[in-house]
C-alpha cells in the first residue's frame, strides 16, 4: 500500500508519499480501501506539531475518509466484505488503505458518493451538534456564521437553513460571499473591506444575532460576542485564524449571553448514542438534497501538497478531497 508518512512534524514539506506495509487487522476492527479522504484543519495543525493530540512518530495523518471494506476482524460486527463505509478515523485516511475500529466507520447507502461521504462526517457532525444541540437553534432565530465558506461553515449554513433559521454568511472575500449567497445565505458580510459590528447592526435593526458560530477566533470573537442578541449563544468551534481570543467576560453578563464549547468529537465518545441518531438524521438529509457537501475540487491522493497549500492560503471554498483510482 501507498500512504502519506510524516516522520518529523515540521509542516507539510516533511511528508512523503511511499510505500508501507499493510496495517494489522486488530480485533474488532475492519479493513478499509480508501476512495476518498478530504482535508480539515487540524490535518494541517499535526503535520505541524500544533495539534493538541500528538500522535507517535510516524504517523499517517488524515482523519476523514470513504472507501470499501476489504476485511473484517474478530468481533467487528455489522460490516462485511464489499460494503461502503465512511469514517472519521483520526488518523490514516492519506493512504490507500487503513484499518480502524468498525465503531468509528458509518454504513453508506449507494446514493452516497465517496467524495460527498469523506467531506461529510466531521463537518455535518460538528456543525449539527453546535447549532442544534449545544445552540438550541429554533426556527426564526438569525444565526452569524463566521468563517463561512470553509467547509464547517458551509455545513453550517445549510444546517441553520434546514433548520429555518435566518443566516448571516460572514467570510473574507467577495467572492466567498457570493458562494454562500448561491447556498442560500440571507445576508452576507465580507469583513475584510466591512465593519462586522456595523453591518450587523444594519442587518438585524439593532437586535443582534441569537446564535454565532465561530471556528475562526481571533480578533474576530469579540467583534461578534459584542454584537450579540439579548440571551444570545456564541458557539466555540476552533480557531482558524490561529490566535485565541480573551473575551471581556462582562459582555456575557450585559447580554444575558451564553459562551458555548463545541467539542464533537468529545460529544461522539461520551455519548456514543446519541451521535449514532444524529449521524442517522444527517444521512436521511442528505438522501432528501436538504444539504450536500460542498466540494473545492477533488485532486489525486499523490497531490496532498498541492490541497495543503490551497488551505493554507484561505483559497478553499467548503472541502477539498483526496481520491485514489480504483483498482
Amino acid at each position: 500500500m501507498k500512504a502519506w508518512v510524516c516522520e518529523n512534524p515540521v509542516g507539510v514539506e516533511a511528508l512523503q508519499w511511499r510505500d508501507v506495509p499493510a496495517p494489522p487487522l486488530g480485533a474488532g476492527q475492519i479493513r478499509v480501501a480508501i476512495r476518498a479522504a478530504s482535508l480539515n484543519f487540524p490535518d494541517l495543525l499535526i503535520v505541524q506539531n500544533k495539534y493538541q493530540m500528538k500522535p507517535p512518530l510516524p504517523f499517517v495523518p488524515g482523519t476523514e475518509f470513504s472507501g470499501v471494506v476489504t476485511e473484517v476482524g474478530d468481533g467487528a460486527t455489522g460490516f462485511a466484505v464489499g460494503q461502503r463505509v465512511a469514517a472519521f478515523g483520526g488518523l490514516g485516511g492519506f493512504a490507500t488503505e487503513v484499518c480502524i475500529p468498525a465503531a468509528l466507520a458509518m454504513p453508506l447507502p449507494d446514493a452516497f458518493s465517496f467524495e460527498d461521504a469523506a467531506a461529510f462526517i466531521c463537518t455535518y457532525a460538528t456543525s449539527h451538534h453546535a447549532l442544534m444541540d449545544r445552540g438550541a437553534l429554533q426556527a426564526g432565530e438569525t444565526v452569524l456564521i463566521l468563517g463561512a465558506a470553509g467547509g464547517v461553515g458551509t455545513a453550517a449554513l445549510q444546517i441553520a437553513k434546514a433548520a429555518g433559521a435566518r443566516v448571516i454568511a460572514a467570510a473574507g472575500s467577495d467572492a466567498k460571499c457570493a458562494a454562500c449567497k448561491a447556498l442560500g445565505a440571507d445576508a452576507t458580510i465580507n469583513y475584510a473591506t466591512q465593519n462586522l459590528r456595523d453591518e450587523l447592526k444594519a442587518l438585524t435593526d439593532g437586535k443582534g444575532p441569537d446564535v454565532i458560530y465561530d471556528p475562526v477566533g481571533g480578533d474576530l470573537a469579540e467583534a461578534a460576542f459584542r454584537s450579540i442578541a439579548w440571551r444570545g449563544r456564541h458557539l466555540v468551534i476552533g480557531f482558524a485564524q490561529g490566535s485565541i481570543p480573551a473575551l471581556p467576560l462582562n459582555l456575557a453578563l450585559l447580554k444575558g449571553a451564553s459562551l458555548v464549547g463545541v467539542f464533537w468529537g468529545e460529544f461522539a465518545k461520551r455519548e456514543p448514542g446519541r451521535n449514532a441518531r444524529m449521524l442517522a438524521e444527517l444521512a436521511g438529509w442528505y438522501a432528501t438534497s436538504r444539504i450536500k457537501p460542498v466540494l473545492d475540487r477533488a485532486l489525486p491522493m499523490a497531490e496532498l501538497p498541492a490541497a495543503f497549500a490551497r488551505m493554507a492560503a484561505r483559497e478553499v471554498v467548503g472541502k477539498v478531497v483526496l481520491t485514489n483510482r480504483e483498482a
